[in-house]
């Protein structure tokens, strides 16, 4: 399986502007810049869409977990927050932050510890170098 995006950049970093397109189109010519990347512009950028892609594969990888052992998942919300050290110009590392709805025989300790061997599974959890955190709500 093979999964593809397309990025378009035209001009100076400060001034230029791009465009990314994803296979599914779902993102379809986004505008992305220095604006939307460094300050306050109107587009992605791709320090989110890495923020973006771990909070969802995390979150699929919690309810896939629970699945297995037998559980049926409640709601499960995933926060992703990603630190860029602009100084170094390098992401320095994820935080996941899991809410997840109380679900029958399952207890805090035993979420908790499903959600530490998703973090650790998740596909984009294994293609990431930096350090992940985790902080989870179970009520």
């Amino acid at each position: 399986m093979k999964r593809t995006a397309h990025a378009h950049w035209n001009g100076t970093l400060t001034e230029g502007k791009g465009e990314i397109t994803t296979q599914s189109t779902i993102l379809n010519n986004t505008q992305y810049s220095f604006k939307t990347r460094f300050q306050d512009g109107i587009g992605t950028n791709p320090e989110e869409l890495i923020a973006a892609a771990h909070a969802g594969c995390f979150t699929m990888a919690v309810g896939a977990q629970l699945s297995q052992a037998g559980f049926t998942p409640n709601d499960l919300t995933t926060d992703a927050i990603l630190d860029l050290d602009m100084q170094k110009l390098e992401i320095t590392g994820i935080h996941l932050e899991l809410k997840g709805s109380l679900i029958d025989g399952v207890s805090e300790e035993k979420f908790k510890e499903i959600a530490e061997g998703a973090k650790a599974g998740c596909i984009i959890s294994k293609a990431l170098s930096v350090p992940i955190t985790l902080t989870v709500t179970y009520a």
